[in-house]
């Protein structure tokens, strides 16, 4: 069952959440909360910006009201340039359930929403939507819940990871679909309206 929603980000939350960010280092970067803009770009734009650094972005979960479905909830994962520079993002970042260790199969690409280039100025913000389904809805001898303490996101083209304060049940066993993931979308996402 998923826990009550909140906003959180680094530096802020309460309860079952962390209210440290994850250190930045060279295989986890920290979590905040940056609200901005972003466009979509020509592609002569795009060949002047590099892509989008895992150093170089803040990522956070907003959540609140609604977003649910029967069975799963829906996410805004925002991603906020906190460079100096602009950068660009394009297709579907990694994203696991994390505790301590990767938990289950890493999320499944939902191909809801094409794929497009968004240009972040310094301070702006994209977002993706993670929906995470119950894992009440899997036998436990195949899923084998635990609570995880939060997720790994690997931004698109990065190998290098952010971790995301936010505890929720999820399934230890790799093989069921808990996890899936849109595209890399302009603007910041809105809880309980994935499709905007």
């Amino acid at each position: 069952m998923l826990l009550p929603l909140v906003v959180i980000a680094a530096g802020c939350g309460s309860g079952h959440h962390s209210s440290a960010p994850a250190p930045s280092t060279s295989t986890h970067a920290g979590s905040s909360s940056t609200s901005g803009t972003t466009t979509a770009t020509a592609p002569s734009t795009v060949a002047s910006t590099a892509r989008c650094a895992t150093s170089a972005l803040a990522v956070w979960l907003g959540v609140g009201e609604g977003g649910s479905t029967a069975g799963s909830t829906f996410y805004p994962l925002e991603l906020t340039n906190i460079s100096s520079h602009a950068c660009h993002l394009f297709g579907f970042p990694g994203v696991s359930a994390w505790r301590g260790h990767l938990l289950g199969s890493p999320a499944q690409r939902n191909h809801a929403v094409p794929e497009h280039t968004v240009t972040l100025l310094p301070g702006e913000t994209a977002h993706t939507v993670v929906q995470i389904t119950d894992a009440g809805n899997f036998s436990r001898s195949q899923c084998a819940p635990v609570t995880a303490f939060g997720l790994k996101v690997i931004p698109p083209g990065e190998t290098t990871s952010a971790g995301v304060p936010f505890s929720f049940r999820a399934c230890s066993k790799a093989g069921p679909v808990f996890l899936t993931v849109r595209p890399v979308q302009t603007g910041v996402g809105v809880p309980g309206y994935p499709n905007l």
